[in-house]
Protein backbone atom coordinates (compact mmCIF):
# COMPACT_ATOMS: atom_id res chain seq x y z
CA UNK A 1 0.00 0.00 0.00
CA UNK A 2 0.95 3.47 -1.07
CA UNK A 3 1.80 5.79 1.74
CA UNK A 4 0.37 9.33 2.25
CA UNK A 5 2.25 12.69 3.22
CA UNK A 6 1.25 15.43 3.10
CA UNK A 7 -1.20 17.23 0.96
CA UNK A 8 -0.90 20.90 0.00
CA UNK A 9 -1.28 23.41 -3.03
CA UNK A 10 0.82 25.80 -4.68
CA UNK A 11 1.07 29.34 -3.35
CA UNK A 12 2.41 32.04 -5.86
CA UNK A 13 5.38 33.76 -4.56
CA UNK A 14 6.34 35.50 -7.99
CA UNK A 15 9.43 37.74 -8.79
CA UNK A 16 10.04 40.39 -11.53
CA UNK A 17 11.28 39.22 -15.04
CA UNK A 18 14.70 40.26 -15.69
CA UNK A 19 16.42 41.61 -18.75
CA UNK A 20 17.74 38.89 -21.27
CA UNK A 21 21.18 39.12 -21.63
CA UNK A 22 23.44 36.80 -24.12
CA UNK A 23 26.85 35.30 -23.28
CA UNK A 24 29.52 36.19 -26.08
CA UNK A 25 31.51 32.47 -27.15
CA UNK A 26 34.13 33.90 -29.74
CA UNK A 27 34.82 30.83 -31.91
CA UNK A 28 33.58 28.03 -29.59
CA UNK A 29 30.28 25.78 -31.45
CA UNK A 30 28.75 25.20 -27.62
CA UNK A 31 28.78 28.66 -25.77
CA UNK A 32 29.89 28.58 -22.21
CA UNK A 33 28.15 29.68 -19.12
CA UNK A 34 28.66 33.74 -18.75
CA UNK A 35 29.24 32.17 -14.95
CA UNK A 36 30.68 30.18 -13.36
CA UNK A 37 28.94 27.05 -11.84
CA UNK A 38 28.88 24.08 -10.02
CA UNK A 39 26.42 21.92 -7.18
CA UNK A 40 23.47 24.03 -9.19
CA UNK A 41 20.52 22.41 -10.97
CA UNK A 42 19.45 21.36 -14.46
CA UNK A 43 16.31 20.91 -16.37
CA UNK A 44 15.55 20.92 -19.88
CA UNK A 45 12.07 21.74 -21.62
CA UNK A 46 11.80 20.69 -25.21
CA UNK A 47 14.96 22.15 -27.22
CA UNK A 48 15.93 24.60 -24.17
CA UNK A 49 18.15 23.94 -21.02
CA UNK A 50 17.73 26.03 -17.78
CA UNK A 51 20.50 25.87 -15.18
CA UNK A 52 21.55 27.50 -12.45
CA UNK A 53 21.83 27.81 -8.30
CA UNK A 54 24.77 26.15 -6.80
CA UNK A 55 27.70 28.38 -7.00
CA UNK A 56 25.61 30.70 -9.31
CA UNK A 57 23.62 31.73 -6.61
CA UNK A 58 20.17 32.95 -7.33
CA UNK A 59 21.24 33.23 -11.02
CA UNK A 60 18.98 31.11 -13.55
CA UNK A 61 19.78 30.45 -17.53
CA UNK A 62 18.59 29.69 -20.52
CA UNK A 63 20.11 28.27 -23.58
CA UNK A 64 18.02 27.26 -26.92
CA UNK A 65 19.02 24.57 -28.76
CA UNK A 66 17.12 26.00 -31.99
CA UNK A 67 19.48 28.90 -31.45
CA UNK A 68 22.67 28.46 -29.69
CA UNK A 69 24.48 31.73 -31.05
CA UNK A 70 21.95 33.68 -28.84
CA UNK A 71 23.95 31.72 -25.87
CA UNK A 72 22.66 31.83 -22.49
CA UNK A 73 19.89 34.04 -21.51
CA UNK A 74 19.41 35.46 -18.18
CA UNK A 75 16.21 34.33 -16.69
CA UNK A 76 14.60 35.39 -13.66
CA UNK A 77 16.18 34.92 -10.64
CA UNK A 78 15.62 32.05 -8.57
CA UNK A 79 13.21 33.11 -5.35
CA UNK A 80 14.36 31.27 -2.77
CA UNK A 81 17.52 31.12 -0.62
CA UNK A 82 20.76 30.41 -2.47
CA UNK A 83 21.51 26.68 -1.92
CA UNK A 84 23.80 24.13 -3.30
CA UNK A 85 23.00 20.19 -3.89
CA UNK A 86 19.16 20.42 -5.19
CA UNK A 87 17.36 18.27 -7.27
CA UNK A 88 14.99 19.70 -10.12
CA UNK A 89 12.78 18.03 -12.58
CA UNK A 90 9.83 19.00 -15.39
CA UNK A 91 6.38 18.66 -15.37
CA UNK A 92 4.97 20.13 -18.25
CA UNK A 93 5.85 23.43 -18.72
CA UNK A 94 7.18 23.76 -15.45
CA UNK A 95 10.15 23.49 -13.58
CA UNK A 96 10.27 21.94 -9.37
CA UNK A 97 13.45 22.63 -7.49
CA UNK A 98 13.50 20.62 -4.16
CA UNK A 99 15.77 20.62 -1.15
CA UNK A 100 19.54 21.48 -0.90
CA UNK A 101 20.98 22.73 1.86
CA UNK A 102 22.28 26.79 2.81
CA UNK A 103 21.46 29.34 5.05
CA UNK A 104 17.97 30.47 5.46
CA UNK A 105 19.21 33.57 6.24
CA UNK A 106 22.42 35.12 5.01
CA UNK A 107 23.91 35.76 8.91
CA UNK A 108 22.59 32.56 10.00
CA UNK A 109 25.42 30.24 11.84
CA UNK A 110 25.08 27.15 10.20
CA UNK A 111 23.19 26.16 6.88
CA UNK A 112 20.29 23.75 6.90
CA UNK A 113 18.78 21.12 4.84
CA UNK A 114 16.04 23.00 2.41
CA UNK A 115 12.59 21.01 2.52
CA UNK A 116 11.09 23.68 0.70
CA UNK A 117 9.72 23.44 -3.11
CA UNK A 118 9.83 26.01 -5.88
CA UNK A 119 8.09 26.28 -9.28
CA UNK A 120 9.56 28.06 -12.40
CA UNK A 121 6.99 28.55 -15.13
CA UNK A 122 9.11 28.78 -18.49
CA UNK A 123 6.31 30.67 -20.11
CA UNK A 124 5.89 33.24 -17.71
CA UNK A 125 9.58 33.47 -16.56
CA UNK A 126 8.14 33.51 -12.94
CA UNK A 127 9.11 31.81 -9.69
CA UNK A 128 6.59 30.79 -7.19
CA UNK A 129 7.22 28.78 -3.88
CA UNK A 130 5.02 25.80 -3.70
CA UNK A 131 2.74 24.97 -0.48
CA UNK A 132 4.56 21.72 0.65
CA UNK A 133 7.33 20.65 2.51
CA UNK A 134 9.38 17.39 1.49
CA UNK A 135 8.68 14.67 3.67
CA UNK A 136 12.31 13.43 3.70
CA UNK A 137 15.34 15.12 3.06
CA UNK A 138 16.71 15.53 -0.67
CA UNK A 139 19.61 17.11 -0.26
CA UNK A 140 21.96 14.76 -2.97
CA UNK A 141 19.22 12.81 -4.35
CA UNK A 142 18.34 12.34 -8.33
CA UNK A 143 14.40 12.60 -9.90
CA UNK A 144 13.27 12.30 -12.75
CA UNK A 145 9.33 12.90 -13.88
CA UNK A 146 8.50 8.78 -15.60
CA UNK A 147 4.85 10.43 -17.35
CA UNK A 148 4.75 14.08 -16.96
CA UNK A 149 2.32 14.21 -14.20
CA UNK A 150 4.41 13.15 -11.24
CA UNK A 151 8.14 13.39 -9.80
CA UNK A 152 10.35 10.29 -8.46
CA UNK A 153 12.98 10.63 -6.10
CA UNK A 154 16.10 8.33 -5.12
CA UNK A 155 17.86 8.89 -2.25
CA UNK A 156 18.51 12.06 0.56
CA UNK A 157 20.15 12.73 3.05
CA UNK A 158 18.48 12.62 6.41
CA UNK A 159 17.74 16.29 7.10
CA UNK A 160 17.95 15.64 11.06
CA UNK A 161 20.82 14.27 11.03
CA UNK A 162 22.49 16.38 8.91
CA UNK A 163 21.34 19.60 10.28
CA UNK A 164 22.50 18.83 13.58
CA UNK A 165 26.34 17.65 12.13
CA UNK A 166 26.15 21.59 10.49
CA UNK A 167 25.05 23.25 13.58
CA UNK A 168 27.57 21.41 15.84
CA UNK A 169 30.54 21.77 14.10
CA UNK A 170 29.57 26.19 13.11
CA UNK A 171 29.04 26.00 16.83
CA UNK A 172 32.64 24.79 17.38
CA UNK A 173 35.68 26.97 17.39
CA UNK A 174 38.66 24.87 15.77
CA UNK A 175 41.63 26.61 17.33
CA UNK A 176 39.77 26.99 20.69
CA UNK A 177 38.26 23.73 20.55
CA UNK A 178 40.21 21.30 18.55
CA UNK A 179 39.30 17.77 20.34
CA UNK A 180 35.61 18.57 20.77
CA UNK A 181 35.75 20.16 16.81
CA UNK A 182 37.28 16.82 15.90
CA UNK A 183 35.31 14.65 17.99
CA UNK A 184 31.85 16.07 16.62
CA UNK A 185 33.50 15.49 12.54
CA UNK A 186 34.79 11.43 13.87
CA UNK A 187 31.49 10.97 15.55
CA UNK A 188 29.57 12.40 12.53
CA UNK A 189 31.99 10.56 9.58
CA UNK A 190 32.79 7.44 11.84
CA UNK A 191 28.91 5.76 11.53
CA UNK A 192 28.30 3.19 9.05
CA UNK A 193 26.52 3.96 6.11
CA UNK A 194 23.26 2.80 7.33
CA UNK A 195 23.22 4.53 10.62
CA UNK A 196 23.07 8.13 8.58
CA UNK A 197 19.01 7.16 7.53
CA UNK A 198 19.26 8.53 4.39
CA UNK A 199 16.13 7.97 2.11
CA UNK A 200 15.87 4.64 0.57
CA UNK A 201 12.22 4.93 -0.01
CA UNK A 202 11.40 5.85 -3.89
CA UNK A 203 8.80 9.10 -3.48
CA UNK A 204 6.75 10.05 -5.98
CA UNK A 205 5.41 14.28 -5.94
CA UNK A 206 2.25 15.20 -8.05
CA UNK A 207 1.63 18.81 -8.36
CA UNK A 208 -1.62 19.02 -9.92
CA UNK A 209 -2.23 17.00 -6.06
CA UNK A 210 0.21 18.37 -3.81
CA UNK A 211 0.48 14.36 -2.96
CA UNK A 212 3.27 12.33 -2.15
CA UNK A 213 3.36 8.85 -1.89
CA UNK A 214 5.77 6.01 -1.44
CA UNK A 215 5.65 3.59 -4.78
CA UNK A 216 8.54 1.35 -3.77
CA UNK A 217 11.27 0.79 -1.24
CA UNK A 218 15.31 0.37 -2.72
CA UNK A 219 16.38 -3.19 -2.22
CA UNK A 220 20.44 -1.26 -2.46
CA UNK A 221 22.11 0.98 0.17
CA UNK A 222 20.73 4.30 0.17
CA UNK A 223 23.25 6.82 -1.62
CA UNK A 224 23.47 10.14 -2.68
CA UNK A 225 25.12 12.15 -5.59
CA UNK A 226 24.56 9.81 -8.22
CA UNK A 227 24.29 10.34 -11.50
CA UNK A 228 21.14 9.79 -13.31
CA UNK A 229 20.48 9.10 -16.94
CA UNK A 230 16.45 8.31 -18.14
CA UNK A 231 14.44 6.51 -20.85
CA UNK A 232 10.73 7.13 -20.82
CA UNK A 233 10.00 5.04 -17.31
CA UNK A 234 13.58 4.10 -17.36
CA UNK A 235 16.24 5.31 -14.47
CA UNK A 236 19.45 4.55 -14.98
CA UNK A 237 20.73 5.26 -11.61
CA UNK A 238 25.01 5.21 -11.56
CA UNK A 239 27.45 5.29 -8.62
CA UNK A 240 27.03 7.71 -6.12
CA UNK A 241 28.21 8.00 -2.39
CA UNK A 242 26.55 5.81 0.41
CA UNK A 243 28.48 8.09 3.18
CA UNK A 244 29.94 10.96 3.34
CA UNK A 245 33.36 10.23 1.87
CA UNK A 246 32.77 6.91 0.24
CA UNK A 247 31.43 5.98 -3.07
CA UNK A 248 29.56 2.94 -4.80
CA UNK A 249 30.24 1.51 -8.15
CA UNK A 250 26.82 0.06 -8.43
CA UNK A 251 24.84 0.93 -11.17
CA UNK A 252 21.07 -0.43 -11.08
CA UNK A 253 17.68 0.72 -13.50
CA UNK A 254 14.82 1.60 -11.84
CA UNK A 255 11.46 0.94 -14.45
CA UNK A 256 8.59 2.67 -12.71
CA UNK A 257 4.90 1.02 -13.01
CA UNK A 258 7.07 -2.30 -13.10
CA UNK A 259 5.71 -5.24 -11.38
CA UNK A 260 9.64 -5.80 -10.15
CA UNK A 261 10.96 -2.53 -10.34
CA UNK A 262 14.80 -2.93 -9.70
CA UNK A 263 17.43 -4.73 -12.26
CA UNK A 264 21.10 -4.59 -11.10
CA UNK A 265 23.46 -3.59 -13.95
CA UNK A 266 27.09 -4.13 -14.31
CA UNK A 267 29.18 -1.98 -12.23
CA UNK A 268 31.50 0.75 -13.28
CA UNK A 269 34.49 -0.74 -14.24
CA UNK A 270 38.04 0.32 -12.19
CA UNK A 271 40.28 3.32 -13.69
CA UNK A 272 43.08 1.40 -16.41
CA UNK A 273 45.23 3.87 -13.60
CA UNK A 274 43.98 2.07 -10.96
CA UNK A 275 43.83 -1.11 -9.20
CA UNK A 276 40.19 -0.26 -8.17
CA UNK A 277 36.45 1.39 -8.68
CA UNK A 278 36.13 3.66 -6.02
CA UNK A 279 32.84 4.88 -7.50
CA UNK A 280 32.20 8.89 -8.41
CA UNK A 281 29.73 11.28 -6.91
CA UNK A 282 28.08 14.14 -8.99
CA UNK A 283 29.65 12.94 -12.71
CA UNK A 284 27.91 13.78 -16.11
CA UNK A 285 25.99 11.16 -17.83
CA UNK A 286 23.71 10.73 -20.34
CA UNK A 287 22.83 9.16 -24.25
CA UNK A 288 24.74 9.32 -27.32
CA UNK A 289 23.91 6.78 -30.57
CA UNK A 290 22.43 4.10 -28.26
CA UNK A 291 24.84 4.00 -25.76
CA UNK A 292 25.31 5.35 -22.64
CA UNK A 293 28.21 7.88 -21.00
CA UNK A 294 29.38 8.42 -17.81
CA UNK A 295 32.02 11.31 -17.52
CA UNK A 296 34.07 12.62 -14.40
CA UNK A 297 33.07 12.69 -10.79
CA UNK A 298 34.72 13.06 -7.60
CA UNK A 299 35.76 10.72 -5.12
CA UNK A 300 38.86 9.17 -2.47
CA UNK A 301 41.30 7.60 -3.68
CA UNK A 302 41.93 4.92 -0.95
CA UNK A 303 38.84 5.31 0.88
CA UNK A 304 37.04 1.71 -0.39
CA UNK A 305 40.27 0.10 0.76
CA UNK A 306 40.10 1.79 4.13
CA UNK A 307 36.78 1.15 4.84
CA UNK A 308 37.34 -2.77 3.89
CA UNK A 309 39.47 -2.73 6.44
CA UNK A 310 37.36 -1.40 9.40
CA UNK A 311 37.55 2.06 9.04
CA UNK A 312 34.62 3.90 9.01
CA UNK A 313 35.93 7.16 8.77
CA UNK A 314 36.99 5.94 5.19
CA UNK A 315 38.18 9.18 3.25
CA UNK A 316 39.78 10.16 6.36
CA UNK A 317 43.63 11.59 5.46
CA UNK A 318 42.65 11.21 0.97
CA UNK A 319 42.83 14.06 -0.73
CA UNK A 320 39.47 14.60 -2.92
CA UNK A 321 40.24 13.61 -6.39
CA UNK A 322 38.42 14.68 -9.44
CA UNK A 323 38.42 12.26 -11.82
CA UNK A 324 38.78 13.03 -15.70
CA UNK A 325 37.59 9.53 -17.04
CA UNK A 326 34.87 8.18 -19.54
CA UNK A 327 33.14 4.78 -19.35
CA UNK A 328 30.49 3.78 -22.26
CA UNK A 329 27.73 1.18 -21.26
CA UNK A 330 26.97 -0.63 -24.41
CA UNK A 331 25.07 -3.43 -25.12
CA UNK A 332 25.12 -4.32 -21.00
CA UNK A 333 29.06 -3.75 -21.20
CA UNK A 334 31.21 -0.95 -19.86
CA UNK A 335 34.47 0.37 -21.85
CA UNK A 336 36.43 3.09 -20.68
CA UNK A 337 37.13 5.76 -23.12
CA UNK A 338 38.36 9.33 -23.72
CA UNK A 339 39.21 11.33 -20.88
CA UNK A 340 37.72 14.89 -20.55
CA UNK A 341 40.26 18.03 -20.61
CA UNK A 342 40.82 18.10 -16.56
CA UNK A 343 39.13 16.15 -13.90
CA UNK A 344 35.31 17.54 -13.40
CA UNK A 345 32.46 17.11 -11.31
CA UNK A 346 29.07 18.52 -9.98
CA UNK A 347 28.16 20.18 -13.14
CA UNK A 348 24.92 19.67 -15.47
CA UNK A 349 24.78 17.38 -18.02
CA UNK A 350 21.69 16.47 -20.99
CA UNK A 351 20.98 14.35 -23.47
CA UNK A 352 20.84 15.85 -26.87
CA UNK A 353 20.26 14.79 -30.67
CA UNK A 354 24.74 15.44 -30.88
CA UNK A 355 25.04 13.29 -27.70
CA UNK A 356 25.70 14.31 -23.95
CA UNK A 357 25.93 18.21 -23.56
CA UNK A 358 28.13 18.64 -20.08
CA UNK A 359 28.34 21.90 -18.58
CA UNK A 360 29.88 23.66 -15.84
CA UNK A 361 31.09 21.94 -12.81
CA UNK A 362 33.86 21.82 -10.06
CA UNK A 363 37.60 21.37 -11.03
CA UNK A 364 40.56 19.92 -9.08
CA UNK A 365 41.30 23.25 -7.51
CA UNK A 366 37.84 23.35 -6.31
CA UNK A 367 37.27 26.08 -8.57
CA UNK A 368 33.62 26.45 -10.64
CA UNK A 369 33.92 26.50 -14.35
CA UNK A 370 31.93 28.06 -16.87
CA UNK A 371 33.10 25.55 -20.13
CA UNK A 372 30.69 23.60 -22.10
CA UNK A 373 31.58 20.00 -24.17
CA UNK A 374 30.09 17.73 -26.09
CA UNK A 375 30.71 14.39 -25.47
CA UNK A 376 29.05 11.98 -28.29
CA UNK A 377 29.74 8.48 -29.35
CA UNK A 378 31.14 7.34 -32.82
CA UNK A 379 30.81 3.75 -32.61
CA UNK A 380 34.33 3.16 -31.23
CA UNK A 381 35.14 6.03 -28.48
CA UNK A 382 34.07 9.52 -27.20
CA UNK A 383 34.54 12.49 -29.29
CA UNK A 384 34.83 15.74 -26.93
CA UNK A 385 34.29 18.94 -28.53
CA UNK A 386 33.34 22.68 -27.45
Amino acid sequence: MKKRYTHKFFTPLLTASLILSSSVFANDHWPDLPIAMKSGISAQVGDKLYVGLGSAGQGFYMLDLADIKQGWQKKSDFSGPVRNGATASVVGNEIYIFGGAGKQNKNDAAPILFDTVYRYDVNSDLWGKVDTITPVGLLGSVSYSPDSKQVIFFGGYNKNYFDQYLADINATNKKEQPEKWQKIVDDYMGMKPINYKWNSEVLSYTPKTGLWTEVANSPYLANCGSALVTDGAKATIISGEIKPGLRTAEVKRFEFGAVQPWKSLHDLPKPTNQSVQEGVAGAFAGKSNGVTIVAGGANFHGAKGAFEQGNMFAHNGFGKAFNPETYVLEDGLWSQSTDLPHGLAYGASFTIDQGVLIIGGEDAQRAARKEVYLLSWDGKSVKITD
